[in-house]
């Protein structure tokens, strides 16, 4: 991935571009902004940049993407480039054959593979294992350790730390140490949508890069870049349920491009979404609105949470949009056109504004971690009534 593969972040390239021209870089940066903006990816192209063996031939490009280095850094095994995020801490254990506790070692081994080839696979996506008690001391340690060593290539070491808001309290007073005295070949990129639940004297020794989430024309310019084959009801549905959220669109165009867009969990949430609102909307059927509200607050995560209402913000945009034109077909979810179609028939004056502005208010109430149930209980009522006046 070279810097023209990134998407957007056009002022956050062009700040790394100069600082590595000038030989200016900062010993240690904090990449923020919201999940899924691409800073990740922005972290590795500029280890690849430094260690680039053709780097003379692509200041301004970025990596060449070919050489050894470029390519062991695509497949996570460059020796000076280390990749940390919250693990489970049987992968710290030694795995001996002897011991019963060996099939754990391996599983969680397992799980670990398989989220470093969701990485490959999807570059945007932040791993963390589930059974992780978060960034562990071991993993910082492992780290000074490292960082002793001069590079083994020609390059500089670089520690890509994901998700710093989760270390343990003793790894980040090792990370704290490790930054207050940091070795002239090491640079440190810590990548977090969370920057505020950082322990704040980590933060004052890292030059903050801000991004911001992806504008709609970007992606769109993207999609029909990379993917001229692409129909562009698919490009249109990408573009309008990721929300600027570049692991969301990958995950979505990949499950289009194998042939199986029903397998994409996001569209199963917005098939839920519409069963949901469908409940809700049903005069007679209270009770199982009621437990559909239980459910979905039950069994679906916070950003699973926020993908279901975000899938209700569009499918009430196509309904806005088909009452204002019959004609019109660039919708957001161009496979819901009879479920438009019947909204617009049972609801004739709904207060569009209004709607979306209840369903921002309760991502914006899951965003800022309240009870989920409390939160869709109470907008289902007010959905509920809203839609009933029309």
């Amino acid at each position: 991935m070279s810097w023209q593969s990134i998407i957007g972040q056009n002022l956050q390239i062009s700040i790394l571009q100069k600082a590595v021209a000038s030989g200016r870089l900062a010993h240690a940066y904090l990449f923020t902004g919201p999940e899924g903006t691409g800073k990740e990816s922005v972290a590795f192209e500029l280890a690849k940049v430094l260690n680039c063996e053709k780097r003379t031939a692509v200041d301004e490009t970025g990596s060449c993407e070919t050489c050894r280095s470029c390519r062991e850094i695509d497949t996570f095994m460059h020796p000076d480039i280390e990749y940390v995020f919250p693990i489970e801490s049987a992968l710290l254990e030694k795995n001996d054959p002897a011991k019963a506790e060996n099939k754990r070692i391996t599983e969680a081994r397992e799980r670990y593979e398989s989220l470093i080839e969701q990485k490959q696979q999807n570059p945007y996506f932040a791993p963390s294992m589930d059974r992780s008690m978060g960034i562990l001391t071991e993993q910082v340690t492992a780290l000074q350790q490292k960082a002793s060593f001069m590079p083994a290539e020609n390059g500089k070491k670089v520690f890509i730390i994901s998700q710093p808001e989760k270390l343990h309290p003793s790894a980040a007073n090792k990370l704290l140490k490790l930054l207050e005295e940091p070795p002239e070949h090491v640079l440190f990129i810590l990548v977090s949508s969370r920057p505020e639940s950082i322990l704040p004297t980590i933060r004052s020794r890292c030059q903050t890069l801000k991004f911001s989430r992806i504008k709609p024309a970007d992606l769109d310019k993207w999609l029909n870049t990379a993917y001229p084959e692409l129909q562009n009801d698919m490009k249109r549905f990408i573009t309008s349920f990721s929300r600027g959220n570049l692991r969301v669109a990958t995950d979505i165009l990949n499950s289009f491009l194998e042939g199986n867009p029903e397998n994409f969990e996001g569209i199963a949430i917005r098939n839920r979404a519409i069963d949901y609102l469908r409940k809700v909307l049903s005069p007679n059927k209270l009770d199982e609105a009621i437990a559909a509200t239980e459910e979905l607050s039950r069994n679906l995560g916070k950003q699973e949470i926020i993908s279901l209402l975000a899938s209700l913000l569009l499918f009430f945009q196509d309904i806005s949009h088909r009452k204002i034109d019959p004609e019109w077909t660039s919708f957001n979810n161009p496979d819901l056109n009879e479920a438009i179609d019947r909204f617009v028939q049972n609801f004739t004056d709904p207060d569009f504004y209004a709607l979306s502005t209840v369903t921002e208010e309760a991502i914006r109430s899951i965003q800022r971690n309240v009870n989920p149930l409390l939160t869709l209980a109470a907008y289902s009522i007010r959905l509920k009534n809203l839609l009933e006046r029309s």
